[in-house]
């Protein structure tokens, strides 16, 4: 096995009053591609995951006002989501998906083969394990597969997947088999396309219960995963390179020395550059300096006090940073840019149509363009999937 080199990471806790500056250059956003549901009567849940030229997308909800069933649905498209393939439903017979905004539905691909990772209900009320589903011939049909948490014990939530340049998959959740009353952070790994996965490591002995995870892989290899900590209730990241089997100490991100205890229900993004440098955005509740910020090598930056979940890309030349935030009227997504290595921000652009209830977005990237996904919700109608381009 390939061993990469190690790096570290120094993490300041420098606070800056104001972030907004005007970049060189802005970005623009080409078109809002109709909204939709694909078929569904709303969308609760999705993902998206990107491969080279295809983007893979996976959505549950309802589909229809006469039932309660949560349907599980999968699309791809070769052409930056400008047409997507029939939706195909995954799983028709499992017990009901618990996917919802910040503990969504999982997908992510590698050629022919994909692996779909979501919760469903167990025997306690909105409690239950997790359940995959599988496809080797590019999403035509799937199977379901094995848990990676080994077993069905407790409760097995706010999942993340990933897929290295091995082929190799990459899954974390937060789970609590041994019934000690807090959840942990839990790993595993596959190696032959989801059909098998490594029993299941411990990372972290207790974790905030209610906030996402997000995996990142940086250009030399290296496997991170962001997620909030219990004590105190900073964004936290632990890095393996060693390909998964051990895990260096954790950094806090931000180091804010917030202490909760309650569920804030707000995760984080992360990515790397080419340079292998990352890029975070936290939230905090800390009294005084509670808002959305980016973390990077050098420098911690203040992006809003109202912006809340978030997401972050690094292209080509700038950082992109996407969240959402409370207006007049309902909450709304905004967009910002930095192109000097997150050292300042520009003005933050909205991106989302006035009168709407817009949340958790999502953002990629492809060498010319990046692109913003979130649910939106107009008054008396139900949750749509909306999609926006950044040049």
């Amino acid at each position: 096995m390939k061993k990469n080199p190690v790096y570290i990471f120094a993490i300041t806790g420098v606070f800056l009053t104001s972030c907004i500056t005007s970049p060189p250059t802005e970005f623009t956003q080409r078109h809002i591609q109709t909204k939709t549901s694909f078929g569904l009567l709303e969308i609760s849940s999705f993902d998206i995951y990107t491969e080279d030229n295809a983007l893979h997308l996976l959505i549950s909800g309802t589909s229809s006002k006469n039932t309660n069933l949560v349907s599980v649905r999968y699309l791809k498209s070769i052409d930056q989501g400008e047409h997507w393939s029939k939706p195909v439903d995954i799983g028709t017979n499992p017990p009901t998906p618990l996917a919802s905004r910040g503990n969504d539905v999982q997908i992510a691909a590698r050629g022919d083969d994909i692996i779909s990772l979501w919760q469903v209900q167990g025997e306690i009320p909105n409690n239950g394990p997790l359940v995959s589903f599988l496809s080797h011939d590019s999403g035509k049909s799937w199977h379901q597969g094995k848990n990676p948490a080994a077993d069905n014990n407790g409760d097995q939530s706010h999942i993340d997947l990933i897929v290295d340049t091995l082929g190799y998959f990459h899954a974390v959740w937060l789970s609590d088999p041994e019934e000690n009353g807090y959840q942990s952070l839990r790993y595993s790994q596959s190696v032959d396309y989801g059909e098998n996965w490594h029993p299941p490591l411990k990372l972290d002995e207790s974790t905030c219960s209610c906030c996402s995870n997000t995996l990142a892989l940086s250009p030399n290899g290296a496997i991170h995963v962001l997620y909030r900590d219990m004590k105190p209730r900073d964004m936290a990241m632990l890095t393996s390179i060693d390909n998964g089997i051990s895990w260096q100490d954790k950094k806090i991100m931000g180091n804010f020395n917030w202490q909760f205890d309650g569920c804030p229900h707000v995760g984080g993004g992360l990515t790397f550059d080419h340079s292998n440098n990352f890029y975070s955005s936290v939230w905090t509740g800390f009294s005084g300096m509670s808002g959305l910020y980016t973390v990077s090598n050098s420098q911690t930056v203040k992006i809003g006090k109202n912006a809340t979940h978030s997401d972050i890309i690094a292209m080509n030349d700038r950082i992109i940073v996407v969240w959402d935030e409370i207006q007049p009227g309902g909450t709304a997504i905004f967009s910002s840019q930095s192109f000097d290595n997150a050292m300042s921000w520009s003005t933050p652009q909205r991106l989302s149509d006035s009168g709407s209830t817009a949340t958790h977005p999502r953002i990629i990237a492809s060498n010319t363009n990046a692109q913003v996904f979130w649910t939106e919700k107009m008054n008396q109608q139900q949750s749509k999937l909306v999609m926006t381009w950044l040049d």
